[in-house]
């Protein structure tokens, strides 16, 4: 299956280092986990955490659930051995953190032989380069880091995220434009349920796939508002069969609930019944 055809509404950040956390992680209704050695590691836990990761996915158990593992940068001492260790894991993709250029990628490409390979979008030189990083030939998808992109641009905490609209458009557009997938930042409040929705749905109507979370408790905000809702759904097949009445009687457009359909809304049409037929394979 192409990533793009499958559900990524809750991309969850798990400690690599920590025992009880994966394995709880194998029952969690999620599209996908981000298994840390980065930021949620310890220095002193790096090497032990490569070694307790490992061994959890090899165990398996995780479903249908991605498997993505984000690595140290290569310009920290444990960057090129995570690297390494990953290649030889039973996961599904790598995560580079603060990618700033192609280069950043080649260099893992290189260490990482066999694996698609994910960009952290968290520095303002990788939001200007996002076109150049996105065409990478190993490159599946993007995950925005916008605390870090907030530090770097001295940008204050808005609930309409004005100071981050430019990174996260500019972004979204070169994932686009190369058929990545393409996954909003972390809300940081994870008791703040309202703050949350609030947040995915701007993410959702902005056109990103999913939401990063830092706690269960995001979970099922993120996969409602990440799935098509009944009226989109209703709406989609009444353009689907108004269109093909229209197009057996000889005409190119449709109306449905007073608006003209055409054949770019049926490809919007048939994505969202994939959409909700992908999120209820699982």
């Amino acid at each position: 299956m192409d990533a793009r055809e499958r559900p990524w509404r809750s991309v969850l950040y798990i400690p690599a280092s920590k025992e009880r956390a994966l394995d709880k992680a194998r029952a969690l209704p999620v599209d996908a986990i981000i298994f840390d050695l980065e930021d949620a590691v310890a220095v002193d836990e790096k090497a032990a955490a490569r070694a307790t990761l490992a061994e959890a996915l090899a165990q398996g158990g995780f479903g249908h659930r991605a498997k993505i593992v984000r690595i140290n940068g290569f310009d920290t001492p444990w960057g090129r051995d995570d690297a390494a260790a990953v290649a030889r894991m039973a996961a599904d993709a790598v995560l580079i953190p603060k990618v700033s250029s192609a280069a950043d990628v080649e260099a893992v490409a290189q260490v990482v032989p066999g694996l698609p390979l994910w960009a952290m979008m968290e520095t303002p030189r990788g939001v200007l380069n996002a076109a150049e990083i996105a065409a990478h030939p190993r490159m599946q998808g993007f995950v925005l880091g916008t605390n870090d992109l907030a530090k770097d641009l001295g940008s204050r905490f808005r609930p309409d995220r004005l100071p981050m609209l430019a990174g996260l458009g500019l972004c979204l557009l070169a994932a686009r434009a190369a058929g990545l997938v393409c996954i909003d930042g972390v809300y940081n409040a994870f008791k703040d349920d309202a703050g949350l929705a609030a947040e995915c749905a701007q993410g959702r109507d902005m056109g990103f796939d999913g939401k990063t979370l830092i706690h269960p408790a995001q979970i099922e905000i993120a996969n409602a508002a990440f799935a098509p809702t009944e009226a989109e759904i209703d709406l989609a097949r009444r353009q689907i069969a108004a269109f093909a009445a229209a197009e057996a009687e000889g005409r190119g457009v449709a109306v449905v609930d007073g608006r003209i359909v055409e054949n770019l809304h049926i490809v919007t049409a048939r994505q969202t019944l994939a959409r909700m037929a992908a999120i209820a394979a699982l």
